[in-house]
């Protein structure tokens, strides 16, 4: 029997209840990542005039954002890292270390002061906590996948992988419930002003579990037969990204499905929920309800997929994934549009809005210097004022000197206000009163200043009104997640297999963190931004959709077939 053979039957002996036990401490860590995901996230709104208070509202929202896109950013540097620490000293060490600096960092954020208390430290010091995340999820998937796919029988590695997938839905799920429940019991006053700290408080107890767990471990199957090799890499940077057979490798992972996975998963699962709260202005309480749903959706089709992929292999499962979502990007979200807030989609289409200005009065939406004066113009007042209020526009140009307007529909316009040279409360105050007044004037054009049917509570009968009035909402956002799942699902055993052992730390978690990190992680603050620059609200989604199509392309043309791989050589 060869050594390969030898290792396979190994895994193959490994009993259930120690394969439990690893899956069970490898998806710790995916489960964390998603409950900070999610309650960041969702917390967003809530959190921005707290860390960012002095700054217009829709530039707060674009910063908090961005400050959780900065974890986002930092991921590759901690793929490299602990990667080398993974390839060179053992996977178990690892992603011990990692989960460990990740809840310490997720924990720290609710307690942290906000601006009114210590002022700018309050943002810096969000922003150094976000980076700490960043920094250790850099190094947990990769490891996750890495111990689940070496512990696993050839033949299951998709569906073993396929549990660190699903139980992210453990945590998405976790986020929401703790959020509402808080919610829920302080009120709404008591939960902005200070509750909105709990959900990152209980997540202590996550990370003490999660840390036993870990502690009880051995190290992998495949590590063991490289140590008693001698084969252990000593320079998985050099080999990894300076030796063209493993380089390419690398590539292609990114640039073929990590670039995909980005922006599929987070347009499905992020992306969509700050379109139905600020776009379509659809109430918080119905927002989570459908999300809920759809990642109870999701949880058994990871599995579904993973296992799919098993049989009929990993490619054909992910680019249906890719492919799927690239035909729901646009017609999706238009839908979603009809069917969340018909009154909005109506209004745009019947009753259209301009905004006359002097292009030099405009300044561009994505210049996010923070300065006290941004945005103050009346061109700039007009189009925040706006895409506040959900509402999409054209502009055309106006006499120089001007001061904008916006036209609605054929019978309507408001007369701008400008506040340069005002101080920075004068400017809040003026872009409340414009905001005020524009208000009344897109309710007069038949413009709703909600979507209708907000949920009241959580009683059988109102979840089961909400239920009935966004079915269509509910089936659309099932297919975004059926993409989603398709892509995730076999892809931790899918990038396992493409690598060798002795790099495969390093080499695997460096594409799928800025795959997941910059494509991902910053999609949100790229489309909400473009959507503002714009006008449209849809425009924004030409970012996930351009990525979408290349990364498919790159997949189909030079992604190899792996399921059959000997993954210990």
């Amino acid at each position: 029997m060869s050594e390969s053979q030898s290792t396979a039957a190994a895994n193959e002996d490994v009993p259930p209840g120690k394969l439990r036990q690893v899956v069970a401490a490898s998806a710790a860590g995916t489960v964390f990542e998603w409950y900070d995901f999610f309650v960041y996230g969702a917390l967003a709104s809530v959190m921005a005039p707290l860390f960012f208070a002095g700054l217009p509202d829709a530039q707060a929202f674009v910063f908090t954002l961005l400050t959780f896109a900065v974890g986002f950013i930092v991921r590759p540097l901690g793929a490299l890292v602990f990667g080398k620490i993974g390839d060179s000293t053992g996977r178990k060490g690892a992603f011990l270390i990692t989960i460990t600096i990740m809840g310490l960092a997720t924990f720290a954020i609710g307690l942290l002061p906000t601006a009114e208390q210590i002022g700018i430290w309050a943002p810096i010091l969000l922003v150094a906590m976000r980076v700490l995340q960043g920094f250790a999820l850099g190094g947990e998937y990769g490891g996750a996948a890495i111990y689940v796919a070496e512990h696993a029988r050839p033949d299951r590695r998709g569906a073993s992988t396929g549990w660190i997938q699903a139980t992210a839905s453990i945590g998405l799920i976790g986020a929401l419930a703790v959020v509402l429940g808080t919610r829920a019991f302080l009120g709404e006053e008591a939960f902005r002003a200070w509750g909105w700290r709990i959900p990152f408080i209980v997540s202590i107890g996550l990370l003490a579990v999660s840390v036993w767990i870990r502690m009880q471990l051995e190290e992998s199957p495949a590590f063991k037969k490289l140590q008693q090799e001698g084969k252990v890499s000593k320079r998985a940077y050099a080999e990894s990204f300076f030796e063209w057979r493993n380089a390419k490798i690398v590539l292609l992972a990114l640039f073929g499905v990590m670039m995909a996975q980005g922006v599929v998963w987070y347009t499905a699962h992020f992306y969509s929920q700050f379109y139905l709260e600020r776009i379509l202005k659809i109430d918080s309480q119905s927002v989570n309800l459908i999300m809920i749903t759809v990642v109870l959706i999701s949880a058994p089709l990871y599995l579904f997929f993973a296992r799919l992929s098993d049989t009929v292999g990993r490619k054909p499962v992910m680019l249906f994934g890719m492919l799927l979502m690239l035909a729901l990007y646009f017609p999706g979200f238009h839908y979603i549009t009809q069917a969340g807030n018909p009154a909005l989609a109506e209004a745009s289409e019947r009753t259209p809005v301009t905004v006359i200005a002097d292009p030099a009065d405009c300044t561009f939406q994505l210049d996010l210097t923070g300065g006290a004066q941004q945005f103050s113009s009346s061109c700039d007042i007009a189009k925040g004022a706006l895409s506040n209020a959900g509402v999409a526009y054209e502009t055309i140009a106006g006499e120089p000197g001007q001061i904008a307007r916006i036209r609605i529909g054929d019978n309507i316009e408001v007369e701008g206000v400008s506040a340069v040279g005002q101080s920075l409360s004068e400017i809040r105050a003026t872009r409340t009163a414009f905001a005020e007044r524009l208000r009344g004037a897109l309710t007069e054009a038949g413009y709703p200043t909600a979507a209708p049917g907000p949920m009241q509570n959580w009683s059988v009968a109102e979840v089961s009104r909400v239920f009935a009035e966004k079915w269509g909402v509910i089936a659309m956002m099932a297919l975004f997640i059926v993409a989603a799942t398709a892509l995730y699902g076999p892809q931790a055993a899918a990038l396992v297999e493409l690598f060798p052992t002795r790099i495969r730390y390093t080499a695997m978690s460096f594409p799928y963190h800025v795959g997941t990190g910059w494509f991902g992680g910053l999609l949100p603050a790229i489309v909400f931004a473009i959507n503002t620059a714009t006008g449209s609200i849809y425009m924004g989604l030409w970012f996930p959709a351009i990525v979408t199509a290349l990364a498919a392309l790159v997949t189909f043309l030079f992604w190899p077939e792996t399921k059959d791989r000997d993954i210990h050589v």
